[in-house]
């Protein structure tokens, strides 16, 4: 028997909040079922189980985190489209840890793949306001992303053991960024 008033989005909505209180590898059925107080077989008639769950999620997360990263980009280009779209992102990850992670996992339903292309492409937007064409903004685009997703990742991963405060790190890598972006070296 279905729980009144329990829907998809009412489970996907539990599962968001679990997954950034444990970690999106903790979200299971069981776990999931007995935060909703319901049987476990009650989900099923929501989701199809755990991969359907976690494509649920991860599509809501990104969709989430691309409206965010596209609002911090409005109206802006270079170095303060960087910063903005970073201190975006990172105000994000650093409040949702289990969402990010959802959102970095292979997302297969239409609807998610569309959200990771609408981040790709708002880096790629920030990156226009360097002068970068198309061929340059790729690798460009990857470097961006790969910088700042392994801080982010170390951060809230708790792999930062210096003192030295996070946020002067964090302030210096997008200086450096900036300078290696606007002297990024011509297509081969």
């Amino acid at each position: 028997m279905v729980r009144a008033g329990l829907t998809r989005a009412h489970v996907c909505t539990a599962a968001l909040e679990m997954a950034d209180e444990v970690g999106i590898d903790h979200v299971t059925m069981t776990a999931l079922a007995r935060r909703l107080g319901v049987a476990v077989p009650s989900l099923y008639e929501h989701v199809r189980g755990v991969p359907d769950l976690l494509d649920a999620v991860a599509g809501l997360a990104t969709n989430e985190l691309a409206d965010r990263l596209g609002e911090a980009l409005r109206d802006r280009t270079g170095r303060p489209a960087l910063i903005a779209y970073a201190t975006a992102l990172r105000t994000w990850v650093v409040a949702h840890p289990g969402r990010y992670a959802a959102t970095v996992r292979p997302l297969t339903d239409p609807a998610g793949a569309a959200a990771q292309a609408r981040i790709v492409q708002g880096c790629a937007t920030l990156l226009r306001g360097y002068g970068l064409d198309e061929t340059r903004a790729v690798d460009a685009v990857r470097f961006v992303y790969s910088t700042m997703h392994g801080f982010l990742h170390l951060e809230t991963d708790g792999g930062f053991h210096h003192a030295r405060d996070l946020d002067t790190s964090w302030s210096l890598i997008l200086d450096a960024l900036d300078r290696a972006l606007t002297t990024w070296p011509p297509a081969r």
